[in-house]
């Protein structure tokens, strides 16, 4: 089980509110902040993010292959949090729509690089 997953940024505060505003439509808020680290989900609930400046004090970078998935409610959320994701400084790396197999998805890179998507799968008919 996943407790949380940490993007490492090189301003944090020019990104903190990309990830409070893609939060607050996920229902939650920040659960701890420090200067250099910020932690967004519900203590106890599932797994939150946490955006912090590297602790070796060199500059954060975008790993090849690495991704957040925000799970959503529904698709019209996928949208949502898409669009709150340009709108806060993100960028687009595939707009909302269906990839197949009941995977719904929207792909944003936050504004220090990192990939996320949003994301809601079909439940399987019985």
């Amino acid at each position: 089980m996943i407790g949380y997953v940490t993007l490492g940024t090189n301003d944090l505060q020019k990104s903190a509110p990309f990830y409070d505003a893609l939060a607050a439509e996920l229902g939650t808020k920040r659960m701890m902040e420090f200067d250099t680290f910020i932690a967004w989900g519900d203590p106890g609930g599932a797994a939150g993010i946490g955006l912090t400046k590297p602790f070796d004090g060199n500059a954060a970078s975008v790993g090849n292959g690495v991704m957040v998935a925000l799970q959503a409610k529904d698709e019209a959320q996928v949208q949502r949090l898409y669009d709150i994701a340009l709108a806060n400084g993100g960028t687009d790396e595939g707009a909302p729509g269906d990839r197949g197999g009941g995977f719904y998805a929207g792909y944003f890179r936050d504004p220090d690089g990192n990939k996320l998507n949003a994301f809601v799968m079909a439940t399987p008919e019985s």
